[in-house]
């Protein structure tokens, strides 16, 4: 079966490859991966003690940071290498100092497995929340290297639990713990003979905590805002998610603003949400210069890196992707006790289902139920701050995941 699985992984490449010549990203990845050994022969030499953090993108990185940092204050000697699978998150994040190295990690192939072990020696490895790539998880195996998984969430629908993925469950067996977020992710790991599991939660409440708890401030959102606005802060948004934005600010007074943070800011995007708000006033960060920016009613953050912090300034939060792609990041928002909005396919995410259930968080489908709660919001206070309440209780009540992996990582 691996044999089968390596040619999978051939073919890809070369489906990569072939996307290289239309696509940016894909050129990214290509490239990024050209000289990737010699980077590695260069930067791991003489270093020991090499801890191995792999990320699929930015967010599974912003998963694993406070472990990556917890490792650092309490093991000095160690050396922390992050590696990343996609573009998205390696050309953001490259130059980050919680890591020593940073990098592309090769395709997984045989050869390139037993050639990435070969050069780097880790004493560890941490993968963060999934991504499981087989030939790699052999070599560790071979090599006798502890690798482990944080943050990991499974589903029944996944092709370890199906009658024809046997062996890719069999290559779980290997691994020294998994370190899940939920009690269905331990029971369905445990149906496949796999018991070395423990429910530690989810890193990201960490990471979130953390960044809630800086103290800073920015200018720009509390001069567009003023003192007395409803600023409603959109973050991560799609298509679908601007236009029923559109129509919730057409309907709200003007006592309500907006900043947006699409989730693509590439010139075209940023030109298509200036047009569907054209019949708003409507400046972008990057051309704010001197403009009074009391005068607009509508935001737009067209660069990356900075929405996490805007969150705090947030009446009302509106998570985007859950109508098309798949909900993003919502525990940024909620770290700062506001309620939380999105669209309708948020089931594949643990926090949301469990925010919703507990009604700091509301699923919508179109723009009248958002516009409905913020009016009832209007209407009574004290519901409002019962709701942002729910959302800091959620935080709070589920810190402590990188300590309680820390304990089981220093052991062994």
């Amino acid at each position: 079966m691996r044999f089968f699985y390596s040619i999978g992984i051939y073919f890809y490449n070369a489906a990569i490859y072939l996307a290289a010549l239309f696509n940016f990203k894909a050129r990214l990845w290509v490239r990024g991966r050209q000289n990737v050994f010699d980077f590695l022969r260069e930067k791991c030499e003489g270093k020991s003690h090499i801890i191995w953090f792999h990320c699929a993108s930015l967010g599974e990185f912003e998963q694993g940071k406070p472990l990556m940092q917890k490792f650092r204050a309490e093991h000095q000697e160690s050396t922390i290498l992050v590696t990343f699978f996609s573009p998205s998150g390696y050309e953001i994040k490259k130059n980050d100092k919680v890591a020593d190295i940073i990098c592309y990690l090769p395709s997984d192939t045989p050869c390139n497995a037993k050639r990435f072990i070969e050069v780097v020696k880790p004493e560890k490895a941490i993968f963060v929340k999934y991504e499981f790539w087989f030939n790699y998880i052999n070599q560790l195996n071979i090599n006798k290297i502890d690798f482990y998984y944080i943050s990991a969430i499974f589903r029944p629908t996944q092709y370890f639990f199906k009658p024809w993925g046997r062996w890719f469950a069999r290559q779980l067996k290997n691994c020294s713990c998994f370190f899940v977020q939920n009690e269905v992710s331990k029971n369905l790991l445990n149906s496949i003979g796999i018991d070395k599991v423990k429910i530690t939660g989810d890193t990201r409440f960490d990471r979130v905590y953390d960044i809630a708890q800086q103290s800073y401030e920015l200018d720009f959102v509390k001069q567009f805002a003023g003192d007395d606005i409803k600023l409603i802060v959109a973050g991560s948004t799609w298509p679908p998610d601007e236009q029923l934005l559109k129509c919730v600010l057409g309907q709200l007074s003007s006592n309500y603003k907006m900043i947006i943070a699409p989730h693509e800011t590439d010139a075209k995007r940023i030109a298509q949400i200036k047009e569907l708000f054209s019949s708003f006033s409507t400046v972008c960060y990057t051309e704010m210069g001197d403009k009074n920016l009391s005068d607009y009613r509508v935001l737009i953050i067209d660069t990356i890196g900075i929405l996490s912090k805007i969150y705090k300034y947030s009446y009302i939060s509106y998570i985007g992707g859950a109508f098309e792609t798949g909900l993003h990041n919502t525990l940024e928002a909620a770290v700062f006790g506001v309620p939380l909005f999105f669209g309708p396919h948020y089931d594949k995410f643990d926090e949301a289902v469990r925010l919703v259930k507990l009604q700091g968080a509301f699923s919508i489908t179109d723009s009248q139920q958002l516009v409905d709660k913020c009016r009832s919001y209007e209407l009574s206070n004290e519901t409002y701050e019962a709701t942002c309440e729910i959302c800091k209780k959620f935080i709070r009540s589920n810190l402590g995941s990188c300590s309680e992996i820390m304990k089981v990582l220093t052991k062994s």
